[in-house]
């Protein structure tokens, strides 16, 4: 009501009471408490209009919040439940054939002081027209696991020879065993999923960028490489066709869930193998019997990998104690 409608409406009490006066003009006390009465309704009339007005834009208010949290809630949901688990090209039983050992073997590669680099040698297995076929090395591998830095370094070199004669075949298999060890970063599903990237974009970089991840690798409760520093990394190795993509790749995580189920499937049992499954942040099998030696030792892997290339059982190796794994959120 504008204001001269209430002057109006004032007006008209006042009229209305006026009516109510002695007849010689004076307003009686009945006439005058009747005009009070007439003007408190109306102030509490405005009053009252002026709360249903508030009341009603508050409401509508409200509920225009509450659809537009319920939108976003939905989205959110919905978006994260039909997102794909996305996959890596060229696996094996979730696992990365060696294509190229690119320049990985011609650093210098420090093994222990008690490795004996003639017995090493001895025990490389032959590719002559005797033998049957390559022998088939599975390498389990946790980025931010000390052992498996140990094994790397200690066997690197070998290992290079080895697929570079076709006297084995080498797989690396990408697992999140301490992605919980990393300070909330979630360092080993990152690079994890970053080598996946690798194999994907970069295939014939994917042994360089895996032994650089091991020989570089950042200390176990600490934040690890960033998802740019990975990136980094891998385009300091070779970039393949798609640096762009592979990149992108690397950044985004692409694969960081495909690492979590592999890591969980190889718990549960390693496809291929007699009832085995992944023991420890770090797991070497050659032609589907595990490595249970000393990790830091070049010559005891050796000559396991020439016991397994003959058909013979490695029963005397000593067994090395690993923790029961878990696969950390």
């Amino acid at each position: 009501m504008s204001s001269d409608d209430s002057t109006n409406a004032l007006s008209t009490g006042d009229s209305a009471s006026s009516e109510i006066t002695s007849t010689g003009g004076t307003p009686t006390a009945a006439g005058r408490r009747e005009a009070v009465r007439e003007k408190a309704q109306q102030v509490q009339v405005r009053q009252s209009r002026a709360r249903m007005v508030r009341s009603a834009a508050w409401i509508t208010g409200a509920v225009v919040v509450v659809a537009a949290v319920a939108i976003v809630v939905g989205m959110t949901v919905g978006g994260a439940a039909s997102k794909p688990q996305l996959s890596p090209d060229g696996t094996d039983h979730d696992g990365f054939v060696v294509t190229s050992i690119s320049s990985a073997g011609s650093g210098t590669v420090t093994s222990p002081d008690d490795a004996t680099p003639s017995a090493a040698a001895e025990a490389t297995p032959s590719t002559t027209a005797s033998t049957a076929a390559p022998v088939q090395i599975h390498v389990y591998v946790d980025y931010l696991s000390p052992s498996a830095r140990e094994w790397q370094l200690a066997n690197e070199s070998n290992l290079s020879s080895w697929v570079a004669e076709g006297a084995a075949t080498l797989t690396y298999h990408p697992v999140a065993m301490l992605t919980a060890k990393s300070n909330g970063t979630k360092y080993s599903l990152r690079a994890a999923s970053a080598a996946a990237c690798v194999a994907t974009y970069a295939p014939a970089s994917f042994f360089q960028f895996n032994s650089d991840l091991l020989k570089r690798q950042p200390a176990v409760d600490s934040d690890g490489f960033s998802d740019k520093d990975l990136a980094d990394i891998a385009s300091a190795n070779g970039t393949g066709d798609e640096p762009k993509k592979l990149r992108e790749c690397i950044e985004t995580e692409t694969y960081a869930s495909w690492a979590k189920a592999g890591a969980e499937r190889a718990v549960a049992g390693i496809e291929g193998t007699d009832g085995l499954s992944l023991t420890g942040n770090a797991m070497v099998l050659v032609n589907g019997q595990a490595y249970q030696g000393e990790m830091t030792d070049p010559a005891e892997f050796s000559q396991f990998v020439l016991t397994s290339a003959s058909g013979k059982s490695a029963k005397n190796q000593t067994p090395t104690p690993t923790p029961t794994p878990s696969v950390t959120p």
